[in-house]
């Protein structure tokens, strides 16, 4: 298919999903060019005072101008904003459907429009308000309240966190727009977000979690300096008075700004240093506002350094004083250190970590949680391990000890990871686990854990042909297989080890990989098992570490294929002979299952998975040439496993970058910025890692 003819069946499929918002798009350009309004103010039209809403238009009969006064924009810049907006609408229709979009947008819209006329003709009536009575002579035009309307319709129907983040950011646009400017359009915003806010009652259930306490002080502080920023640059015509120039010094915008984006990256993180330095800049603005708003003389500080009217100092002494006030009311979100640590000292040990696997058991990968450069967080009923990259906790395995204390173990560790002021995560969890983690936890397939059942094994049939041809071909060619332990091998054969383990890394780019994947320092545990090929003439041709599978009791019921080996110009079918042979032996022995492991970065996504699905596709890509993840994926098909998924779990979409950051660092601990860079990759450090 062309990219024409894709493009030709692209926008039917559009205009039948999303009639509503292509409809009014349609009709709003329809008017803004045979008015001649997208080219030249509407407001210097003798149309103007015929399609324009307020309350002259209402005062003077024009009843229709709530409607007319929709489908234009003025002036003609203004209609590449108005046009972006309806994208709220269109996704609006997109979730909920077109008869929902179409209520919303008239809705907003009309409720807007004639609850701000009637709230600028009352305010004006009441008592003398400069700003009201300012604006009670105004007209507007555009269909921004219904559009607000949709964007707020469409944050409720986002799942959480989402639906209160977008709400969030839509109540503080509104809030400042409504203090510092006030036209009649921030006033129609306004009762258009109040109205979805009464119907839909979206924040009514929200949980003040660390998480979303911290997002507020984050975004909370993003909108106050937007504010000082917008304020400097246009004038203000705000409720509290207006100024035509900044009301503030230039340094001290500046000052501001940059404090502001400095500490609201430590607030998301729930860092005291951040909340400390927000407590004290709010306390100084405040208190410059108000001496400077009241009147004040400042010594050494001349009348007129300010410019025109020092009222908008009352809006910001405002925005400050929530500021702060929030800050003082969720203070106990924000007591992570720069070096928080999870859980409390002494942390539990990799003894204690194999204690518990082998009384309760485990699953495939649970040995590796007793590999150097694990941390231990101990639980009500169990054990935790992780390691710490980029800011990310990224526990390993499912939790350590008794099945029905998984959940328990799975909530601890997100607790302690936020209050830490770090993203927790799961890597290579069960499907149980994924079960037992807190509501509203995603979850991705980031590996399969290839499992050959053992009981009854035989190579026979036309499948098994290829194993059956590596293990007749080496007793023809007269070679040995032992199964044995690293620390009981002498010397030399340590060395053969040594020499073909460091011949394999020698030739990569990147370093030898860590996390799930083992060296020979694992391989020296007394409880791992080595597979040699031993050559007629003594010298070994390849080799494999086994890590132990325990069940409940004691009992070690499998084992996991960690390292994979061979000798250059060796035996050729060596892997297929040793994997064989070591099935055969386990088999004999009583064992219920091989895990041949889960290749990194060979899952196969849907379309659509997400940005470590696109992350995982381009690690792929750049580590194949290197190790060949999916080329021994292939070659373990050989053996016709069936498949178990192991998943990432994590708390929303908003922690994958810097989680994908923190994998890459885990699995390449040891890389260099400069070998990263060779290899095509592009790694992010977290802070304090």
């Amino acid at each position: 298919m062309t990219e024409g003819t894709a493009s030709r069946r692209l926008l039917p499929r559009v205009a039948r999903r999303l009639p509503v918002a292509l409809s009014l798009v349609v009709l709003l350009l329809v008017c803004a060019v045979g008015s001649q309004a997208l080219w030249r103010p509407l407001s210097r039209s003798p149309l103007w005072d015929q399609v324009a809403y307020g309350v002259p238009a209402f005062a003077d009969g024009r009843w229709w101008t709530p409607l007319t006064g929709t489908f234009f924009s003025d002036p003609p810049w203004l209609y590449v904003i108005v046009v972006s907006g309806f994208a709220g609408v269109a996704f609006l229709e997109f979730r909920r459907g077109s008869r929902i979009a179409l209520s919303w947008f008239t809705a907003g819209q009309l409720v807007g429009v004639l609850a701000m006329i009637g709230f600028i003709a009352a305010a004006s009536l009441a008592w003398p308000w400069p700003w009201a009575a300012a604006q009670a002579a105004s007209l507007d035009v555009g269909p921004s309240g219904g559009t607000m309307a949709c964007i707020a319709a469409s944050a409720s129907a986002m799942r959480s966190p989402w639906r209160e983040r977008v709400w969030f950011v839509v109540i503080g646009a509104c809030a400042v727009l409504l203090l510092f400017w006030a036209t009649l359009a921030d006033v129609v915003h306004a009762f258009a977000v109040l109205l979805v806010l009464v119907v839909q009652r979206p924040l009514a259930a929200w949980r003040t979690t660390l998480r979303e306490r911290r997002f507020l002080g984050f975004t909370t502080a993003l909108a106050i300096a937007t504010a000082e920023v917008l304020s400097f640059i246009a004038p203000t015509s705000g409720p509290f008075g207006g100024s035509d120039a900044a009301s503030s010094p230039l340094v001290n915008v500046v000052v501001d700004v940059v404090l502001l984006m400095v500490v609201a990256h430590g607030l998301r993180r729930g860092r005291r240093w951040a909340w400390i330095v927000s407590i004290v800049l709010a306390a100084v603005n405040i208190a410059w506002s108000i001496v400077v708003g009241v009147g004040v003389r400042v010594p050494g500080v001349p009348d007129d350094a300010f410019g025109g009217d020092p009222a908008p100092l009352v809006a910001e002494a405002g925005v400050w004083a929530i500021f702060l006030a929030y800050l003082v009311w969720s203070r106990a979100a924000f007591r992570a250190g720069r070096h928080a640590t999870i859980g409390t000292d002494p942390e539990p040990t990799a003894e204690d970590a194999a204690l518990l696997l082998r009384a309760h058991g485990g699953g495939t990968l649970s040995w590796m949680t007793t590999w150097k450069d694990m941390s231990y967080l101990r639980t009500t009923t169990g054990i935790v391990a992780y390691q710490r990259h980029a800011g990310v906790a990224i526990a390993l395995a499912d939790p350590l000890g008794p099945a029905d204390g998984r959940a328990g173990s799975v909530w601890e560790f997100a607790a302690a990871s936020e209050r830490a002021g770090i993203v927790p995560c799961w890597f290579g969890a069960s499907d149980a686990t994924r079960q037992a983690a807190p509501a509203g936890w995603r979850s991705l397939v980031v590996a399969d854990d290839t499992i050959v059942d053992l009981p009854g094994l035989q190579f026979g049939g036309n499948a098994w042909k290829p194993v059956r041809t590596s293990l007749n071909r080496a007793r023809r060619e007269g070679m040995t297989f032992r199964l044995t332990r690293l620390i009981d091998e002498s010397w030399g054969v340590q060395a053969q080890l040594r020499v073909i383990s460091q011949s394999w890394v020698g030739g990569k780019d990147l370093p030898e990989m860590g996390f799930t994947l083992g060296t020979l320092d694992e391989a020296r545990d007394p409880e791992v098992r080595l597979a040699l090929a031993i050559s007629p003439d003594g010298d070994v041709d390849g080799f494999l570490s086994w890590l132990p599978v325990y069940g409940a009791g004691g009992t070690v019921t499998g084992w996991t294929l960690d390292l994979m080996r061979r000798r250059e110009g060796g035996f050729v079918p060596v892997m297929e002979y040793l994997i064989g042979s070591s099935a055969l032996q386990f088999s004999a022995e009583g064992a219920q299952l091989m895990s041949l492991s889960g290749a990194p970065l060979t899952h196969h996504y849907p379309p659509g998975a997400g940005v470590i699905a696109a992350l995982s596709e381009r690690l792929a890509q750049s580590l194949e040439p290197v190790y060949g993840f999916r080329s021994l994926h292939r070659f373990k098909e050989k053996f016709h496993p069936r498949y178990d998924t192991l998943h990432l779990l994590y708390r929303d979409e908003s922690d994958l970058p810097r989680i994908g950051a923190g994998l890459v660092r885990a699995f390449l601990p040891d890389a260099s910025l400069r070998q990263f860079a060779d290899a095509g990759l592009v790694l992010v450090r977290g802070e304090g890692d």
